[in-house]
């Protein structure tokens, strides 16, 4: 029975995790040597278990004399400490959150396609744009007409609001309605409808884009890789032209869309970031209703103009709330909001400049100021092809070093008048009025324009023809037009700002001179 106890406490393989291989085969061999050694010597040394049982009893009743308790020193246990996560096991764990926050699921994308197709059909605002339906089973060429017409409002719509867009959208469309009419038209004329709009340069490259598709044979291009060829054409508004007058399947991403897709995947990158902006266009795509295309393009658009705002959307009139990660993400902190999806971008700094005008008033035969005289004719400046404002007419005008005196910003005009026209106001002529009448500020994407306006008006000696010149009608720099048509031109704010200063300035002048009757005193 003692040799049974001994055996029972031999070692297995469980004593030897963790040693090599050689380590365990040593310790069992010596185990099996200790044990033959033991089973040899059983009849010889029998007392050996005895011996050991002694002693032991022996060392408790000692302990018990002495009133003492036994000690048990138990081994301390190793605590496993968390290990860092490697670089590769890092990397792992951002690629799966960049692949949940950067795609929806299929079972996603056909929920929210539905309720914001279903949203759409029944709050979708009444444009001009929209008001012409396309059929698919109508001819190619109602389908061009809409083609144009969804053109012109999303070039219009680009910086622009709408309700400002529709009267301008309504007058390009009556002068204008087809692509071929808009190809024969003068940049001038072009220029003249878009006054006010701003980004001159849009209706340029409207114009010089329906001259190139008529030169190509007049058929409207029907896919985003056509569209893109044109000139002024890119991926937003090719993208706009083929979903929703040709029904090809593409996306639409403009800062509407970009505001409602970062919200419903909470991403908070820099939507400026031209990777952020790709991977942007991506979820765009997963999104798009094969069957509707432009109407789901538009829903988006339409989403975040009127109810996914910038500063105060409106989430419990979302249909898209139940999906929206940015108000669940707000919901559970409280110091996340909505709002801050996505994420502000670095505003660039306005460029500070400074301009004198100058309003130049020729006039006849009159010797004074009266009001809008017949034969009065303002001078008009044409600005360069290129650069900001290309193209357009305005007072002449010059750039400042800058915050200038009066002096010094009549001394600039005077050299720019003498070395474009050969007007020098004191011997070509007499000045009947040269007077400051103010200043303002004209606010431009990057720039802060300070305008410092003058009234300079003169009674040429001699006919204008012989001073200023003659000129090429192709190639023309000035012109000269009267009140009534300088009301009807298609002039720039900050010029028609301008000329209000100095109509408001001339009607003072004329009620300040105009004496009171004198009362006569009634006899008593």
């Amino acid at each position: 029975m003692q040799i049974n106890v001994f055996y029972d406490r031999k070692l297995t393989a469980q004593h030897f995790v963790g040693l090599t291989e050689r380590h365990a085969s040593v310790a069992t061999e010596r185990h099996a040597s200790v044990a033959t050694s033991a089973s040899k010597s059983k009849s010889a040394s029998g007392f050996c278990i005895s011996s050991m049982e002694d002693e032991e009893n022996n060392k408790k009743r000692k302990q018990q004399k002495q009133g003492k308790k036994a000690v048990v020193v138990e081994r301390p246990r190793r605590v496993a400490r968390e290990r860092p996560p490697s670089p590769t096991e890092k990397q792992e764990e951002d690629d799966i959150e960049d692949i949940v926050k950067w795609s929806f699921s299929g079972d996603e994308t056909h929920k929210i396609s539905e309720c914001l197709l279903e949203w759409y059909d029944l709050n979708k605002r009444d444009l001009p744009w929209r008001s012409k339906k396309l059929d698919s089973s109508s001819p190619s060429q109602p389908q061009e007409e809409r083609a144009y017409g969804v053109w012109v409002s999303e070039v219009m719509l680009q910086q622009t609001r709408v309700q400002t867009v529709i009267q301008y959208y309504n007058r390009w469309m009556h002068k204008w309605p087809t692509l071929h009419l808009l190809s024969q038209a003068s940049l001038e004329e072009v220029n003249e409808m878009w006054a006010g709009l701003g980004y001159y340069r849009r209706a340029r490259f409207l114009l010089e884009g329906a001259k190139m598709v008529v030169a190509g044979g007049g058929r409207f291009p029907k896919t985003v890789s056509e569209l893109r060829k044109i000139r002024g054409i890119g991926d937003y508004t090719a993208g706009a032209i083929a979903s929703i007058a040709f029904g090809e399947v593409v996306p639409v991403v403009d800062g509407n869309v970009i505001r409602v897709i970062t919200r419903l995947r909470a991403i908070s990158a820099n939507p400026k970031d031209l990777v952020t902006v790709k991977k942007i266009w991506k979820l765009a795509a997963q999104l798009v209703d094969p069957i509707r295309p432009g109407d789901l393009n538009q829903a988006l658009m339409e989403l975040g103009a009127t109810v996914c705002t910038p500063l105060n959307p409106n989430c419990s009139s979302c249909p898209a709330s139940g999906h929206c990660h940015a108000l669940s993400v707000s919901g559970h902190d409280s110091l996340v909001q909505v709002t801050d999806f996505p994420a502000k971008g670095v505003k660039v700094k306005q460029r500070h400049d400074f301009s004198a005008v100058c309003v130049v008033e020729l006039l006849g035969g009159q010797k004074k100021l009266e009001g809008n005289q017949s034969d009065s004719r303002f001078l008009l400046v044409k600005r360069p092809d290129e650069g900001l404002l290309a193209g357009l007419w305005e007072f002449p005008s010059v750039l400042l070093d800058g915050d200038a005196g009066l002096a010094t910003r009549r001394e600039a005009i005077d050299h720019f008048l003498e070395k474009k026209f050969g007007l020098d106001s004191k011997k070509t002529g007499n000045i009947v009025v040269r007077k400051d009448v103010g200043e303002f500020v004209h606010m431009f994407t990057h720039i802060r324009l300070k305008v410092f306006v003058e009234l300079l008006v003169v009674r040429l000696k001699g006919r204008k023809n012989h001073l200023f010149g003659k000129q090429d009608k192709e190639a023309m720099h000035w012109k000269c037009v009267d009140g009534d048509a300088l009301s009807s031109l298609g002039l720039t704010s900050a010029v028609r700002k301008a000329y209000i200063m100095v109509q408001k300035f001339k009607q003072e002048k004329l009620s300040n001179n105009v004496t009171p009757s004198r009362k006569r005193n009634r006899m008593t």
